[in-house]
């Protein structure tokens, strides 16, 4: 995938600097994006409307062979050693970034949000200017650009997150199936003669990401008083006729690209309020999804849902920003190399376009029921949106 940098080019020119300059690791998704190469420590990828590489001598070879650059040099190029004998290992690697930026004609630079301060004002040391977001010449308002640029998914991507997506619903069937086997004892769910746990049930859904070519690093499995924190990960024994919030977002090992989606299952009856906040909280993700089209913002998706359940007598943050029960999270956020990123579906959530993927996460909290959670994930097109999930909804598991 050659992904379309011409934004990038067009805010350099905007910002009057020479390139886009990133120090991190290939887990850090605009390192990734940028490069194509994907190494556990810190490399340099320089923008300047082709991509160079700065890497190690261990990371050469491979870089060399994957990455998407027009140029890989290593460290022993502008002589390390000698650089640090003569200045120590600090300024001395900052003397080698330097030498890297003006081998190309680089001699100010644009930077990521979180790009490493000891770096900045090394490389400003040696009189490479390096603009932030925030720099006041920088005219984005604050915006990082690489990540607005990854906002946009291409067919490949929306393909990445499709794949992803179905691991998961494989992970989410394991999840039910699970549960719907389970027996009920002294108001206890149990497995094979065991308490069923929380922690079982995550282990089962991780072994199915991993058959699928995905994994995770924590998913949510939260029963009970525990689902009414949204990013509670759930443990211990579960309940019968307690809500069960089951939350898997994994990242598919070859791609890198993420996936999302919760579902709410009940073992036994559920009270009269439990129904009544999983059919409401349908209701309240149907009426996200009609609202959302190109041209709407995340804000408007955002107050459909709030609309709902503030007609329905729920608290949420529109209505009381101090509320602790109802609804009290955004409706969504996007979806791709990081499992949050742009754009937001909620207050302040900016216009959404084709190709962005979001999540529809409409839910309910309050420890006195539990909590009630449902969520999709979809792509904005150019009529509208469609829906990556096929996993059915249903409260009740048999």
């Amino acid at each position: 995938m050659d992904p379309d940098l011409s934004a990038l080019d067009a805010h350099l020119d905007e910002a009057g600097v020479d390139g886009f300059l990133v120090d991190a690791g290939g887990d850090e998704s605009d390192q990734l994006y940028l490069s194509g190469f994907d190494a556990p420590d810190p490399y340099h990828t320089l923008y300047d409307g082709s991509v160079h590489l700065l890497v190690s001598g261990l990371e050469y070879g491979r870089a060399a062979s994957e990455a998407r650059a027009a140029t890989v040099e290593r460290h022993a190029d502008y002589d390390l050693r000698e650089q640090v004998a003569d200045h120590g290992r600090v300024d001395g690697s900052r003397r080698v970034l330097a030498a890297f930026c003006r081998e190309h004609g680089v001699e100010s630079v644009a930077v990521p949000a979180r790009f490493p301060l000891a770096t900045a004002d090394g490389l400003r040391e040696q009189g490479i200017e390096v603009l932030t977001p925030d720099s006041p010449t920088i005219g984005r308002g604050g915006a990082n650009v690489v990540e607005e640029i990854r906002a946009i998914k291409t067919e490949d991507e929306i393909e990445h997150v499709r794949t992803a997506q179905k691991a998961n619903e494989a992970a989410m069937a394991t999840a039910e199936d699970l549960l719907a086997a389970a027996t009920v004892s002294d108001g206890t769910l149990h497995h094979d003669g065991d308490p069923l746990t929380s922690e079982r049930v995550t282990e089962e859904i991780e072994v199915t990401l991993l058959r699928h070519g995905c994994a995770l690093d924590e998913t949510i499995v939260a029963c009970g008083a525990d689902a009414a924190d949204p990013h509670d990960r759930g443990s211990g024994p579960l309940a019968a006729d307690e809500p069960i919030i089951v939350d898997i977002f994994p990242r598919d090992k070859a791609t890198k690209y993420h996936a999302d989606m919760t579902r709410t299952f009940l073992v036994g009856d559920p009270s009269d309020a439990l129904r009544e906040w999983y059919d409401l909280t349908a209701r309240a993700k149907a009426a996200a999804l009609d609202a959302l089209e190109p041209g709407v913002t995340g804000e408007d998706v955002h107050d459909a849902v709030c609309d709902v359940y503030e007609d329905a007598g729920e608290p949420t943050l529109r209505s009381d920003e101090g509320a602790e029960t109802g609804f009290i999270h955004n409706t969504g956020h996007g979806v791709g190399l990081d499992v949050h990123e742009q754009p937001l579906v909620g207050p302040g959530g900016t216009e959404l376009e084709p190709g962005h993927v979001v999540t529809v996460e409409p839910g309910l909290y309050d420890p006195a029921v539990g909590g009630v959670r449902i969520e999709d994930i979809v792509v904005v097109t150019e009529g509208g949106y469609e829906n990556l999930t096929e996993y059915p909804e249903r409260l009740v598991v048999a």
